[in-house]
Protein backbone atom coordinates (compact mmCIF):
# COMPACT_ATOMS: atom_id res chain seq x y z
CA UNK A 1 0.00 0.00 0.00
CA UNK A 2 1.78 3.13 -1.23
CA UNK A 3 -1.23 5.46 -0.89
CA UNK A 4 -3.66 5.44 2.03
CA UNK A 5 -7.15 6.87 1.84
CA UNK A 6 -8.20 9.46 4.37
CA UNK A 7 -10.33 6.96 6.22
CA UNK A 8 -7.47 4.44 6.34
CA UNK A 9 -5.27 7.17 7.81
CA UNK A 10 -7.82 7.87 10.55
CA UNK A 11 -8.06 4.20 11.41
CA UNK A 12 -4.27 3.82 11.43
CA UNK A 13 -4.06 6.57 14.06
CA UNK A 14 -6.50 4.68 16.26
CA UNK A 15 -3.98 1.83 16.47
CA UNK A 16 -1.29 4.01 18.07
CA UNK A 17 -0.82 4.16 21.81
CA UNK A 18 -0.15 7.89 22.01
CA UNK A 19 0.41 9.44 25.42
CA UNK A 20 -1.29 12.83 25.18
CA UNK A 21 -2.15 15.24 28.01
CA UNK A 22 -4.39 18.30 27.83
CA UNK A 23 -5.81 20.54 30.56
CA UNK A 24 -4.10 18.44 33.22
CA UNK A 25 -5.62 15.14 32.11
CA UNK A 26 -4.63 12.24 29.88
CA UNK A 27 -6.59 12.19 26.62
CA UNK A 28 -8.05 8.71 26.36
CA UNK A 29 -9.36 9.00 22.79
CA UNK A 30 -7.00 11.21 20.83
CA UNK A 31 -8.66 10.59 17.46
CA UNK A 32 -12.19 11.64 18.47
CA UNK A 33 -11.43 14.35 21.01
CA UNK A 34 -13.45 17.42 19.88
CA UNK A 35 -10.56 19.82 20.45
CA UNK A 36 -7.96 17.67 18.67
CA UNK A 37 -10.09 16.20 15.86
CA UNK A 38 -10.02 19.27 13.56
CA UNK A 39 -6.23 19.03 13.37
CA UNK A 40 -6.51 15.36 12.42
CA UNK A 41 -9.00 16.32 9.70
CA UNK A 42 -6.43 18.72 8.25
CA UNK A 43 -3.90 15.90 7.88
CA UNK A 44 -6.60 13.68 6.44
CA UNK A 45 -7.00 16.16 3.59
CA UNK A 46 -3.42 15.34 2.45
CA UNK A 47 -4.62 11.76 1.94
CA UNK A 48 -8.04 12.57 0.45
CA UNK A 49 -6.66 14.90 -2.23
CA UNK A 50 -4.00 12.34 -3.23
CA UNK A 51 -6.88 10.05 -4.25
CA UNK A 52 -8.35 12.59 -6.68
CA UNK A 53 -7.19 12.38 -10.34
CA UNK A 54 -7.36 16.16 -10.81
CA UNK A 55 -4.70 16.66 -8.11
CA UNK A 56 -2.47 13.70 -8.99
CA UNK A 57 0.40 15.78 -10.40
CA UNK A 58 0.64 17.90 -7.26
CA UNK A 59 -0.26 15.40 -4.55
CA UNK A 60 1.72 12.37 -5.73
CA UNK A 61 5.14 11.53 -7.13
CA UNK A 62 7.17 8.52 -8.22
CA UNK A 63 9.48 7.25 -5.49
CA UNK A 64 13.19 7.45 -6.28
CA UNK A 65 13.64 4.52 -3.87
CA UNK A 66 10.96 2.04 -4.96
CA UNK A 67 9.59 3.34 -8.27
CA UNK A 68 6.09 3.30 -6.78
CA UNK A 69 3.49 6.06 -6.81
CA UNK A 70 3.66 7.79 -3.43
CA UNK A 71 2.23 10.77 -1.61
CA UNK A 72 4.39 13.83 -2.32
CA UNK A 73 4.74 14.41 1.42
CA UNK A 74 6.97 11.31 1.58
CA UNK A 75 8.98 12.21 -1.55
CA UNK A 76 12.64 13.13 -1.96
CA UNK A 77 12.80 16.04 -4.42
CA UNK A 78 14.36 14.95 -7.72
CA UNK A 79 14.20 18.22 -9.66
CA UNK A 80 13.36 21.90 -9.45
CA UNK A 81 9.92 20.95 -10.80
CA UNK A 82 9.46 18.77 -7.71
CA UNK A 83 10.36 21.75 -5.54
CA UNK A 84 7.83 23.96 -7.32
CA UNK A 85 5.14 21.27 -7.19
CA UNK A 86 5.68 21.06 -3.47
CA UNK A 87 4.88 24.78 -3.06
CA UNK A 88 1.84 24.50 -5.34
CA UNK A 89 0.62 21.48 -3.35
CA UNK A 90 0.96 23.39 -0.11
CA UNK A 91 -1.03 26.31 -1.49
CA UNK A 92 -3.78 23.93 -2.57
CA UNK A 93 -4.00 22.36 0.87
CA UNK A 94 -4.05 25.77 2.55
CA UNK A 95 -7.00 26.68 0.32
CA UNK A 96 -8.82 23.45 1.22
CA UNK A 97 -8.28 23.55 5.01
CA UNK A 98 -7.54 27.20 5.96
CA UNK A 99 -5.33 25.59 8.60
CA UNK A 100 -2.00 23.86 9.15
CA UNK A 101 -2.06 20.42 7.50
CA UNK A 102 1.10 19.40 9.36
CA UNK A 103 2.95 17.03 7.02
CA UNK A 104 5.34 19.69 5.68
CA UNK A 105 7.72 19.41 8.63
CA UNK A 106 8.36 15.72 8.05
CA UNK A 107 8.81 16.22 4.29
CA UNK A 108 11.31 19.01 4.89
CA UNK A 109 13.15 17.01 7.55
CA UNK A 110 13.35 14.00 5.21
CA UNK A 111 14.99 15.98 2.43
CA UNK A 112 17.45 17.66 4.80
CA UNK A 113 18.44 14.42 6.51
CA UNK A 114 18.70 12.56 3.19
CA UNK A 115 21.42 14.83 1.83
CA UNK A 116 23.20 15.43 5.16
CA UNK A 117 23.54 11.73 6.01
CA UNK A 118 25.07 11.10 2.59
CA UNK A 119 27.80 13.64 3.27
CA UNK A 120 28.43 12.35 6.80
CA UNK A 121 28.91 8.85 5.43
CA UNK A 122 31.31 10.16 2.80
CA UNK A 123 33.54 11.65 5.48
CA UNK A 124 33.27 9.08 8.26
CA UNK A 125 32.26 5.82 6.57
CA UNK A 126 29.12 5.62 8.73
CA UNK A 127 25.86 4.00 7.63
CA UNK A 128 23.44 6.81 8.40
CA UNK A 129 22.33 7.27 4.78
CA UNK A 130 21.38 3.61 4.43
CA UNK A 131 19.59 3.80 7.78
CA UNK A 132 17.60 6.74 6.50
CA UNK A 133 16.78 5.19 3.13
CA UNK A 134 15.44 2.06 4.86
CA UNK A 135 13.32 4.22 7.14
CA UNK A 136 11.98 6.34 4.28
CA UNK A 137 11.21 3.28 2.17
CA UNK A 138 9.04 1.98 5.00
CA UNK A 139 7.38 5.40 5.34
CA UNK A 140 6.62 5.56 1.60
CA UNK A 141 5.31 2.01 1.41
CA UNK A 142 2.95 2.60 4.34
CA UNK A 143 2.17 6.26 3.49
CA UNK A 144 2.97 7.29 7.05
CA UNK A 145 2.69 10.82 8.32
CA UNK A 146 6.07 11.85 9.71
CA UNK A 147 6.70 14.78 12.03
CA UNK A 148 9.98 16.66 12.18
CA UNK A 149 11.23 17.66 15.63
CA UNK A 150 13.94 20.33 15.77
CA UNK A 151 13.14 23.03 18.33
CA UNK A 152 14.56 22.43 21.83
CA UNK A 153 13.37 24.46 24.84
CA UNK A 154 16.91 26.01 24.92
CA UNK A 155 16.78 27.27 28.50
CA UNK A 156 19.36 30.05 28.88
CA UNK A 157 19.97 31.22 25.31
CA UNK A 158 23.34 32.69 26.27
CA UNK A 159 24.72 29.22 27.06
CA UNK A 160 25.65 26.34 24.76
CA UNK A 161 23.78 23.03 25.18
CA UNK A 162 26.49 21.41 27.33
CA UNK A 163 26.72 24.52 29.56
CA UNK A 164 23.05 24.69 30.55
CA UNK A 165 22.24 24.50 34.27
CA UNK A 166 19.77 21.76 33.34
CA UNK A 167 21.34 19.49 30.68
CA UNK A 168 17.90 18.45 29.44
CA UNK A 169 17.18 21.88 27.95
CA UNK A 170 18.51 20.38 24.71
CA UNK A 171 17.67 16.79 23.79
CA UNK A 172 20.78 14.66 24.25
CA UNK A 173 22.22 11.17 24.61
CA UNK A 174 22.29 10.05 28.25
CA UNK A 175 23.43 6.46 27.70
CA UNK A 176 25.29 4.66 24.95
CA UNK A 177 24.75 0.93 24.46
CA UNK A 178 26.15 -1.54 21.91
CA UNK A 179 22.71 -1.69 20.24
CA UNK A 180 21.80 2.00 20.40
CA UNK A 181 21.42 5.08 22.58
CA UNK A 182 19.05 6.45 25.21
CA UNK A 183 17.95 10.07 24.79
CA UNK A 184 16.32 12.56 27.12
CA UNK A 185 14.95 16.06 26.64
CA UNK A 186 12.03 17.76 24.93
CA UNK A 187 10.98 19.29 21.64
CA UNK A 188 8.74 22.36 21.72
CA UNK A 189 6.15 23.78 19.30
CA UNK A 190 5.68 20.39 17.68
CA UNK A 191 3.20 20.81 14.86
CA UNK A 192 1.40 17.59 14.03
CA UNK A 193 3.28 15.26 16.36
CA UNK A 194 -0.06 14.11 17.78
CA UNK A 195 -1.26 13.19 14.28
CA UNK A 196 1.92 11.44 13.07
CA UNK A 197 3.01 7.82 12.93
CA UNK A 198 6.76 8.53 13.10
CA UNK A 199 9.07 11.41 13.98
CA UNK A 200 12.46 12.53 12.69
CA UNK A 201 14.41 14.24 15.48
CA UNK A 202 17.18 16.70 14.60
CA UNK A 203 19.49 19.05 16.53
CA UNK A 204 18.30 22.64 16.77
CA UNK A 205 21.57 24.64 16.40
CA UNK A 206 25.13 24.35 15.15
CA UNK A 207 27.38 22.66 17.70
CA UNK A 208 30.97 22.26 18.83
CA UNK A 209 32.88 19.29 20.21
CA UNK A 210 31.74 19.92 23.78
CA UNK A 211 28.14 19.44 22.60
CA UNK A 212 28.81 16.02 21.10
CA UNK A 213 26.06 14.28 23.06
CA UNK A 214 23.56 16.82 21.73
CA UNK A 215 24.47 16.25 18.06
CA UNK A 216 21.91 13.49 17.61
CA UNK A 217 19.36 12.76 14.88
CA UNK A 218 17.12 9.72 14.68
CA UNK A 219 13.65 8.40 13.90
CA UNK A 220 11.20 6.59 16.13
CA UNK A 221 7.46 5.89 16.40
CA UNK A 222 5.45 8.67 18.02
CA UNK A 223 4.12 6.17 20.55
CA UNK A 224 7.56 4.85 21.53
CA UNK A 225 8.01 4.10 25.22
CA UNK A 226 9.04 7.23 27.11
CA UNK A 227 7.41 9.75 24.74
CA UNK A 228 4.47 11.83 25.91
CA UNK A 229 2.90 15.05 24.68
CA UNK A 230 1.41 18.08 26.39
CA UNK A 231 -1.00 19.92 24.08
CA UNK A 232 -0.45 23.65 23.67
CA UNK A 233 -3.27 26.00 24.63
CA UNK A 234 -4.83 27.98 21.80
CA UNK A 235 -7.10 31.00 21.85
CA UNK A 236 -10.77 29.99 21.64
CA UNK A 237 -9.92 26.27 21.77
CA UNK A 238 -12.73 25.33 24.18
CA UNK A 239 -15.32 26.80 21.83
CA UNK A 240 -15.17 23.37 20.18
CA UNK A 241 -16.81 21.96 23.33
CA UNK A 242 -19.78 24.35 23.37
CA UNK A 243 -21.95 22.75 20.70
CA UNK A 244 -21.86 25.91 18.58
CA UNK A 245 -19.70 25.07 15.54
CA UNK A 246 -20.28 28.45 13.89
CA UNK A 247 -18.38 30.12 16.74
CA UNK A 248 -15.21 28.20 15.91
CA UNK A 249 -15.05 29.91 12.51
CA UNK A 250 -13.57 26.80 10.89
CA UNK A 251 -15.61 23.89 12.29
CA UNK A 252 -13.89 21.09 10.38
CA UNK A 253 -10.18 21.92 10.27
CA UNK A 254 -7.43 23.18 12.57
CA UNK A 255 -3.88 22.71 13.78
CA UNK A 256 -2.26 21.38 16.95
CA UNK A 257 0.99 22.13 18.74
CA UNK A 258 2.52 20.17 21.61
CA UNK A 259 5.46 20.07 23.98
CA UNK A 260 6.89 16.58 23.45
CA UNK A 261 8.85 14.93 26.25
CA UNK A 262 11.49 12.27 25.55
CA UNK A 263 11.92 10.59 28.92
CA UNK A 264 14.81 8.13 28.48
CA UNK A 265 13.76 6.85 25.04
CA UNK A 266 15.82 4.01 23.55
CA UNK A 267 16.86 4.46 19.91
CA UNK A 268 18.32 1.42 18.07
CA UNK A 269 21.47 1.93 15.99
CA UNK A 270 19.63 1.42 12.68
CA UNK A 271 17.35 4.38 13.47
CA UNK A 272 20.21 6.85 14.03
CA UNK A 273 21.14 9.46 11.39
CA UNK A 274 23.68 11.59 13.31
CA UNK A 275 25.52 10.67 16.47
CA UNK A 276 28.23 13.03 17.64
CA UNK A 277 29.48 14.33 14.27
CA UNK A 278 29.09 17.88 15.50
CA UNK A 279 30.27 19.66 12.35
CA UNK A 280 27.24 18.27 10.45
CA UNK A 281 24.66 19.46 12.97
CA UNK A 282 24.70 22.94 11.45
CA UNK A 283 24.31 21.56 7.92
CA UNK A 284 21.25 19.56 8.93
CA UNK A 285 19.72 22.54 10.73
CA UNK A 286 20.30 24.98 7.86
CA UNK A 287 19.02 22.63 5.18
CA UNK A 288 15.88 21.80 7.12
CA UNK A 289 15.30 25.48 7.88
CA UNK A 290 15.76 26.35 4.20
CA UNK A 291 13.23 23.76 3.04
CA UNK A 292 10.77 24.78 5.73
CA UNK A 293 11.10 28.49 4.92
CA UNK A 294 10.32 27.59 1.32
CA UNK A 295 7.18 25.81 2.57
CA UNK A 296 5.76 29.03 3.95
CA UNK A 297 5.60 30.42 0.42
CA UNK A 298 2.92 27.79 -0.22
CA UNK A 299 0.90 26.98 2.88
CA UNK A 300 0.54 30.55 4.14
CA UNK A 301 -0.45 31.69 0.66
CA UNK A 302 -3.22 29.11 0.48
CA UNK A 303 -4.62 30.16 3.85
CA UNK A 304 -4.18 33.77 2.73
CA UNK A 305 -6.38 33.01 -0.28
CA UNK A 306 -9.15 31.95 2.10
CA UNK A 307 -8.73 35.04 4.26
CA UNK A 308 -8.80 37.34 1.23
CA UNK A 309 -11.96 35.61 0.04
CA UNK A 310 -13.53 35.94 3.47
CA UNK A 311 -12.71 39.66 3.62
CA UNK A 312 -14.22 40.16 0.17
CA UNK A 313 -17.37 38.29 1.25
CA UNK A 314 -17.61 40.41 4.38
CA UNK A 315 -17.44 43.51 2.20
CA UNK A 316 -20.20 42.09 -0.01
CA UNK A 317 -22.38 41.25 2.99
CA UNK A 318 -21.77 44.67 4.54
CA UNK A 319 -22.82 46.35 1.30
CA UNK A 320 -19.55 48.18 0.77
CA UNK A 321 -17.70 46.07 -1.80
CA UNK A 322 -17.97 48.80 -4.45
CA UNK A 323 -16.21 51.41 -2.30
CA UNK A 324 -12.87 52.35 -3.87
CA UNK A 325 -10.91 52.07 -0.61
CA UNK A 326 -12.28 48.56 -0.03
CA UNK A 327 -11.28 47.50 -3.54
CA UNK A 328 -7.82 48.95 -3.00
CA UNK A 329 -7.34 47.08 0.29
CA UNK A 330 -8.30 43.78 -1.30
CA UNK A 331 -5.89 44.46 -4.18
CA UNK A 332 -3.13 45.09 -1.63
CA UNK A 333 -3.93 41.82 0.15
CA UNK A 334 -3.68 39.96 -3.14
CA UNK A 335 -0.43 41.73 -4.03
CA UNK A 336 1.17 40.74 -0.73
CA UNK A 337 -0.08 37.15 -0.96
CA UNK A 338 1.15 36.63 -4.51
CA UNK A 339 4.52 38.13 -3.60
CA UNK A 340 4.91 35.40 -0.98
CA UNK A 341 3.99 32.76 -3.55
CA UNK A 342 6.49 34.26 -5.99
CA UNK A 343 9.23 33.90 -3.38
CA UNK A 344 8.32 30.26 -2.79
CA UNK A 345 8.39 29.49 -6.51
CA UNK A 346 11.61 31.48 -7.08
CA UNK A 347 13.67 29.67 -4.43
CA UNK A 348 12.36 26.39 -5.88
CA UNK A 349 13.09 27.24 -9.53
CA UNK A 350 16.70 28.13 -8.64
CA UNK A 351 17.26 24.96 -6.63
CA UNK A 352 20.40 22.86 -7.13
CA UNK A 353 21.33 19.20 -6.91
CA UNK A 354 23.04 17.98 -3.72
CA UNK A 355 25.80 15.39 -3.55
CA UNK A 356 23.17 12.87 -2.50
CA UNK A 357 21.16 13.54 -5.66
CA UNK A 358 18.10 15.31 -4.26
CA UNK A 359 17.39 18.98 -4.89
CA UNK A 360 17.98 21.83 -2.44
CA UNK A 361 16.22 25.17 -2.74
CA UNK A 362 18.12 28.41 -3.24
CA UNK A 363 18.95 29.15 0.39
CA UNK A 364 19.09 32.93 0.06
CA UNK A 365 15.69 33.21 -1.59
CA UNK A 366 14.15 30.68 0.81
CA UNK A 367 15.18 32.90 3.70
CA UNK A 368 13.91 35.99 1.88
CA UNK A 369 10.62 34.13 1.40
CA UNK A 370 10.23 33.45 5.12
CA UNK A 371 11.38 36.96 6.07
CA UNK A 372 8.49 38.29 4.00
CA UNK A 373 6.16 35.80 5.67
CA UNK A 374 7.02 37.34 9.04
CA UNK A 375 5.57 40.63 7.75
CA UNK A 376 3.03 40.32 4.95
CA UNK A 377 0.43 38.09 6.67
CA UNK A 378 0.28 40.63 9.51
CA UNK A 379 -0.66 43.33 7.01
CA UNK A 380 -3.12 40.99 5.30
CA UNK A 381 -4.72 40.33 8.69
CA UNK A 382 -4.86 44.06 9.48
CA UNK A 383 -6.59 44.80 6.20
CA UNK A 384 -9.04 41.90 6.66
CA UNK A 385 -10.00 43.19 10.11
CA UNK A 386 -10.36 46.71 8.69
CA UNK A 387 -12.69 45.51 5.93
CA UNK A 388 -14.74 43.18 8.13
CA UNK A 389 -15.51 45.73 10.85
CA UNK A 390 -15.71 45.53 14.63
CA UNK A 391 -18.36 42.83 14.63
CA UNK A 392 -15.47 40.34 14.19
CA UNK A 393 -14.80 40.72 17.92
CA UNK A 394 -18.20 41.80 19.28
CA UNK A 395 -20.67 39.38 17.68
CA UNK A 396 -22.88 37.34 20.03
CA UNK A 397 -22.55 33.57 20.06
CA UNK A 398 -24.33 31.08 17.84
CA UNK A 399 -26.30 30.00 20.91
CA UNK A 400 -27.67 33.55 21.17
CA UNK A 401 -28.62 33.47 17.50
CA UNK A 402 -30.50 30.18 18.01
CA UNK A 403 -32.27 31.29 21.21
CA UNK A 404 -36.04 31.59 20.90
CA UNK A 405 -36.22 34.90 22.78
CA UNK A 406 -33.09 36.87 21.90
CA UNK A 407 -32.30 35.16 18.60
CA UNK A 408 -34.77 37.25 16.57
CA UNK A 409 -33.10 40.43 17.88
CA UNK A 410 -29.64 39.17 16.91
CA UNK A 411 -31.01 38.25 13.50
CA UNK A 412 -32.72 41.63 13.07
CA UNK A 413 -29.98 43.99 14.19
CA UNK A 414 -26.89 42.19 12.88
CA UNK A 415 -28.17 41.77 9.36
CA UNK A 416 -26.20 43.32 6.51
CA UNK A 417 -27.59 43.43 2.98
CA UNK A 418 -31.09 42.01 2.64
CA UNK A 419 -30.06 39.29 0.18
CA UNK A 420 -27.79 37.56 2.72
CA UNK A 421 -28.90 35.95 5.98
CA UNK A 422 -27.54 37.17 9.29
CA UNK A 423 -26.29 33.64 9.91
CA UNK A 424 -24.13 33.65 6.80
CA UNK A 425 -22.80 37.11 7.63
CA UNK A 426 -21.82 35.91 11.11
CA UNK A 427 -20.26 32.74 9.70
CA UNK A 428 -17.82 34.64 7.51
CA UNK A 429 -17.00 37.06 10.34
CA UNK A 430 -16.24 34.11 12.63
CA UNK A 431 -13.97 32.66 9.94
CA UNK A 432 -12.08 35.95 9.79
CA UNK A 433 -11.82 35.94 13.58
CA UNK A 434 -10.50 32.39 13.47
CA UNK A 435 -7.83 33.21 10.88
CA UNK A 436 -6.77 36.51 12.42
CA UNK A 437 -7.19 36.00 16.16
CA UNK A 438 -8.34 32.51 17.08
CA UNK A 439 -7.05 28.94 16.91
CA UNK A 440 -5.97 29.28 13.28
CA UNK A 441 -3.63 32.09 14.30
CA UNK A 442 -1.27 29.24 15.16
CA UNK A 443 -1.49 28.15 11.53
CA UNK A 444 -1.46 31.63 10.03
CA UNK A 445 -0.74 34.87 11.86
CA UNK A 446 1.46 33.94 14.83
CA UNK A 447 3.09 30.99 13.10
CA UNK A 448 4.01 33.34 10.25
CA UNK A 449 6.31 35.09 12.72
CA UNK A 450 7.97 32.20 14.54
CA UNK A 451 7.44 29.09 12.42
CA UNK A 452 10.65 27.82 10.73
CA UNK A 453 12.66 30.18 12.90
CA UNK A 454 12.24 33.72 14.15
CA UNK A 455 12.80 36.73 11.84
CA UNK A 456 16.35 37.19 13.13
CA UNK A 457 17.23 33.63 12.11
CA UNK A 458 16.38 34.46 8.50
CA UNK A 459 18.30 37.74 8.65
CA UNK A 460 21.41 35.87 9.80
CA UNK A 461 21.10 33.49 6.86
CA UNK A 462 20.45 36.35 4.42
CA UNK A 463 23.63 37.98 5.70
CA UNK A 464 25.59 34.76 5.14
CA UNK A 465 24.12 34.04 1.72
CA UNK A 466 23.92 37.59 0.40
CA UNK A 467 27.50 37.73 -0.97
CA UNK A 468 28.06 41.34 0.05
CA UNK A 469 31.71 41.34 -1.09
CA UNK A 470 30.63 40.48 -4.62
CA UNK A 471 28.22 43.40 -4.59
CA UNK A 472 30.98 45.75 -3.37
CA UNK A 473 33.17 44.61 -6.27
CA UNK A 474 30.34 45.32 -8.70
CA UNK A 475 30.14 48.88 -7.39
CA UNK A 476 33.93 49.29 -7.61
CA UNK A 477 33.93 48.08 -11.21
CA UNK A 478 31.17 50.49 -12.25
CA UNK A 479 32.82 53.42 -10.46
CA UNK A 480 36.34 52.45 -11.69
CA UNK A 481 37.64 52.16 -8.13
CA UNK A 482 41.03 50.46 -7.84
CA UNK A 483 42.51 49.46 -4.48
Amino acid sequence: MALMTGEQYIESMRKLNLQVYMFGKKVENVVDDPILRPSLNSVRMTYDLAQKPEYEDLMTATSSLTGEKINRFTHIHQSTQDLMNKVKMQRLLGQKTAACFQRCVGMDASNAVFSTTYEIDQKYGTHYHENFKKFLTRVQQNDFTVDGAMTDPKGDRSKAPHAQDDPDMYLHVVERRPDGVVVRGAKAHQTGFINSHEVIVMPTISMREADKDYAISFCCPTDAEGIFMIVGRQSCDTRKLEGAPMDTGNPEFGGTEALVIFDNVFIPNDQIFLNGEVEFAGMMVERFAGYHRQSYGGCKVGVGDVLIGAAALAADYNGCSSASHIKDKIIEMQHLNETLFGCGIACSALGTKTKAGNYLIDMLLANVCKQNVTRFPYEIVRLAEDIAGGLVVTAPSEIDLRDSKIGPYVDKYLKGISAVSTENRLKVLRLIENLCLGTAAVGYRTESMHGAGSPQAQRIMISRQGNLEMKKNLAKAIAHIEE
